[in-house]
Formats: C-alpha cells, sequence, structure tokens
C-alpha cells in the first residue's frame, strides 16, 4: 500500500481528511533525500502553493508520525528532523554530537537487543525515534 493510500485511510479512521494540503507535505517528504527540518519542509511546500502555513506542515508531521509514515530525531544543533519511512524502512540514526551528521543504520545489529528488552521487559521500542548519539568517524579522528 504507498504512503499516500494509508495516509488517507488512517486519516479516515480518525474522522479527517486528505486535504489538498496534507497532500502537498506528503508529496514534498518523497522529494526529499535523507531528513529535513519542518522549516526546510515548508520552504519546498510554498514552492508549491502560498496556501499553507507553517503550523499545517507541523500538525501534518505530528500525525504522520502517529501513522508510522514519518520519523524525527532531535539532532546535537537543536533542530529536530524528519525523515519519511517509506522510503528506507525502520532503521536507527547514529547521531554524531559534535558535527551533527545523521547516519541511518539497519535494524539487523540490533534485533536480538530489541528482543531482549520486550522479552525481558515487556518494553517495545520505538523504532521510529530510536536514535544513538556518539561520534562519526571523522570527528574521532580530529580528536
Amino acid at each position: 500500500m504507498s504512503c499516500e493510500k494509508k495516509f488517507a485511510r488512517d486519516l479516515r479512521a480518525q474522522g479527517l481528511r486528505l486535504t489538498p494540503q496534507r497532500e502537498i507535505i506528503l508529496g514534498v517528504l518523497h522529494e526529499i533525500e535523507g531528513l529535513a527540518t519542518a522549516e526546510q519542509i515548508y520552504a519546498r511546500v510554498m514552492e508549491v502553493t502560498s496556501s499553507t502555513d507553517i503550523s499545517t506542515v507541523y500538525r501534518t508531521l505530528d500525525l504522520l508520525q502517529e501513522f508510522h509514515l514519518v520519523a524525527s530525531i532531535d539532532t546535537p544543533d537543536g533542530d529536530r528532523r524528519y525523515e519519511l519511512l517509506g522510503l528506507h524502512g525502520p532503521h536507527l540514526h547514529l547521531v554524531c554530537r559534535k558535527c551533527g551528521r545523521v547516519i541511518g543504520m539497519p535494524l539487523d545489529a540490533f534485533r536480538p537487543f530489541l528482543a531482549h528488552v520486550e522479552e525481558v521487559h515487556g518494553f517495545a521500542v520505538d523504532l521510529e525515534h530510536l536514535s544513538i548519539p556518539g561520534l562519526c568517524a571523522a570527528c574521532q579522528e580530529k580528536d
């Protein structure tokens, strides 16, 4: 099922509609490679239409996260960045605390850990928001 169809279905289930503004925001997310701030997404939306304000972008991003179509991470520069999950599926984000670089990492190596957390603690990890801070290879070399 496409992102658009899933989003429309999930919206209807909550008594909401897929408005033109929501559709444009989702379309912009499909065009952006990697992570983007809400302000960057808003700037791209404004290239398509001026009938959308920044609060609509934030509310739509919240809905997309609620429906597990978008992930967000907080970066060391204090910005929250968003990423469409349909492009990569669930994955971890390795975030360099020095330069802010974000590296996507497949879950394969972490699956045993995630299974252990669920089995021992009965806790299901929210993968869409999982990020691990540290230092990237380039910053380690500089130090």
